[in-house]
């Protein structure tokens, strides 16, 4: 049986707005890497739609994690103004 390999990931430029999202939602301590991926995506699509608050985004995400969600709303308030994406 032979099967082709899978195709190669294409990264994000390093100046995307994706790559810094994702960037920043790795540095929140979390359960497994899957809720830093949902974390992620729900605050990429913040900033991109600006619908409801960041505080919502992070509820939404469901994030499992040693800090509470006004502990990561907060971090990430902070991170996203140093990063000058706020």
């Amino acid at each position: 049986m032979a099967t082709k390999p899978p195709v190669p990931v294409k990264e994000f430029p390093a100046e995307s707005l994706e790559k810094k999202v994702y960037a920043l939602a790795a540095t929140i301590p979390t359960v497994e890497p899957n809720d830093q991926m949902r974390l992620a995506y729900n605050l990429w699509a913040w900033l991109v739609e600006r619908k409801g608050t960041l505080a919502d985004a992070v509820h939404a995400a469901g994030v499992r994690s040693s800090l509470t969600e006004e502990e990561i709303t907060q971090k990430l308030e902070e991170e996203l103004k140093t990063a000058q994406l706020l």
